[in-house]
């Protein structure tokens, strides 16, 4: 029986070479494809029972040895929502069902994969080039917060972003000791101070017995007894945008104290800070208004009034946009009064909060998988968070069309989130196949296909020889 089990054992090594030629084939086949994960081929014996001096060497099997695990290549696309993972996932992905546009059907199974060529549909649906689409959580754009805990089909439509109205404007600024003033004259003590004689209004703050206002009669002396302390376009609820201008303007300066009677306790340097209202006001129209607050600075340099910085600007109509509620914040220590020798403001930050509506320009992915959308308002902000789902035993996925995978039980359950992996946005993973192995392996294999075609060729001749010996 030596001879029939022998030609057994030739077929079975043809039948697992050709496995193998199989397995090389789609390789090559797919090493182009984004994603792709080559197969590999590995080789059982099989001994039949037999007493331990008469074993043979047996026949054999082929079996499929995924490497989903083994990262490709990293390309650079250029296309903002391609993106890579850098390490150990695979993107979670789901096929449509049925349906079009907004009514889109889905099978709502996650598959994976490692395929990162997403691009926009005409639905606003994340899409790859075998057509899986990418599952992700929301982000609240209030809030920044995961809306739900399962991921979903991402859609992102190029709505348009709201307005919000400024709230807050963050003023970091030196105030010089002596402002530079039109009217200050170093030989004259004083002439550096906005005082309330010559004004038809009391410019000086209500706190201080004024009234708190400037009108068109007295703009230009007022211009000459003040500075300028920087201008910042500033949004109302609809993002209707105007510009708020602040000029400041010392009140008191600072006098030791004196020992009575009767004592005179010592004093701060005082400022008034104005915003424009209508600087082209005449008459007994407002031009500015004072923020109503006398703000002090200590000797050193620092600011002891308002208590924590925070100086409320007045409710005022300017251009036709109305302004309320908005508040200067410096921080505590923002604002400063220093000896300047220009005698005007250094106004280091000037920034506000609020901006006008805008629309969608550009989606890309960060490295912590977030697609973050830049807006034409300036405005960028995270809309959505990739799932990334990593396996203890990856290469136990089940392998389907176009480069995803399928949970199985030997894979284990997904575990979702990055981990130590990273996502890098304009790029897709290549094929792990390298062509030159492929070329080696596929050498071999013909060499152990032929081999075993030539034991049977032998074995034919020694069954020919057995019929011979009956004629």
């Amino acid at each position: 029986m030596g001879v029939f089990s022998a030609l057994t054992t030739a077929v079975s090594g043809m039948q697992a070479q050709s496995y193998a030629l199989e397995n090389i084939s789609g390789n090559i086949a797919n090493s182009r494809t984004a994603g792709f994960k080559r197969v590999d081929t590995t080789f059982s014996d099989l001994v039949p029972d037999s007493a331990l001096n008469r074993q043979i060497a047996g026949s054999v099997a082929s079996y499929s040895r995924a490497t989903n695990t083994i990262q490709g290549d990293l390309q650079a696309t250029r296309i903002d929502t391609n993106v890579a993972i850098n390490g150990d996932g695979f993107f979670v992905v789901d096929q449509r069902q049925s349906g079009l546009g907004a009514n889109t059907q889905f099978t709502n199974s996650n598959l994976y994969t490692r395929r990162g060529d997403f691009d926009f549909d005409a639905n606003g649906y994340l899409v790859n080039g075998a057509g899986y689409y990418l599952k992700g959580l929301k982000i609240d754009a209030v809030t920044g917060q995961l809306v739900g805990t399962q991921p979903e089909v991402l859609r992102i439509t190029k709505e348009q972003f709201p307005a919000k109205a400024t709230t807050s404007i963050e003023y970091r600024a030196n105030i010089p000791a002596y402002p530079g003033t039109t009217n200050a004259k170093t030989t004259v003590p004083g002439s550096e101070l906005l005082k309330a004689t010559g004004y038809t209004s009391n410019p000086l703050s209500t706190t201080a017995g004024g009234t708190g206002l400037v009108t068109g009669a007295d703009v230009t002396r007022f211009l000459s007894d003040s500075i300028a302390g920087g201008s910042v376009t500033v949004y109302d609820a609809l993002g209707k945008a105007t510009s708020v201008e602040l000029r400041w303007a010392k009140t008191t300066n600072a006098a030791p104290a004196q020992v009575g009677p009767p004592a005179v306790p010592a004093t701060t340097d005082t400022w008034n800070l104005f915003v424009a209202e209508n600087t082209g006001a005449t008459g007994a129209a407002v031009a500015y208004r004072n923020a109503n607050i006398d703000i002090t600075f200590g000797p050193t340099g620092q600011m002891t009034n308002p208590a924590g910085g925070n100086i409320t600007l007045p409710s005022m109509t300017i251009a036709g946009t109305a302004i309320s509620g908005i508040n200067l914040t410096t921080g505590g220590n923002g604002l400063t009064q220093n000896g300047d020798v220009s005698g005007q403001i250094d106004a280091r930050s000037i920034r506000q909060d609020g901006y006008t509506a805008g629309t969608l320009d550009r989606v890309s992915v960060s490295a912590e998988g977030q697609v973050i959308g830049t807006f034409s308002n300036g405005q960028v902000v995270a809309m959505a968070q990739l799932s990334v789902a990593r396996f203890n035993a990856g290469n136990a996925l089940k392998r389907l069309d176009g480069g995803a995978f399928e949970e199985t039980i030997e894979s284990g359950p997904p575990i979702i989130g990055l981990g130590t992996s990273q996502l890098i946005g304009g790029n897709v993973e290549q094929s792990n196949t390298d062509i030159a192995d492929e070329f080696s392996k596929m050498i071999v294999t013909q060499q152990a296909y032929s081999a075993n075609t030539k034991v049977i060729s032998t074995a034919q001749e020694m069954l020919r020889d057995v019929f011979s010996i009956i004629r």
